[in-house]
């Protein structure tokens, strides 16, 4: 089976970048510590600083739905809630190159 592989965007309001970015941080250092993550970046947009892309693999679609449960998830969801000048956008993709055990 292939990796999972999601990318989220997301869109903040201006003047939030920050503390977006703080709170994203904190969530994905917890998450990757997660048996079944295999990356979670956090990257920002230099032409616009107000947008980020969240790239999260995990092993399998539980995995996921696993993540969602955990306590660091939930403090970031509900952190940044308030943060978006628009809904987050996850895109799951499925995993081509290179072969899933070279992750």
């Amino acid at each position: 089976m292939s990796l999972h592989i999601v990318f989220v965007s997301v869109h903040v309001k201006s003047g939030l970048e920050d503390a977006f970015r703080k709170a994203s941080l904190a969530n994905a250092s917890k998450s990757i510590l997660e048996p079944g993550v295999v990356r979670f970046d956090v990257v920002q947009q230099t032409e616009d600083p107000a947008r980020f892309v969240l790239v999260e693999v995990y092993r399998t679609p539980e995995d996921v739905a696993r993540h969602k449960e955990t306590a660091h998830y939930l403090t970031w969801r509900d952190t940044v809630a308030e943060m978006m000048a628009e809904p987050r956008r996850g895109v799951v993709h499925t995993n081509c190159f290179p072969a899933d055990e070279a992750w």
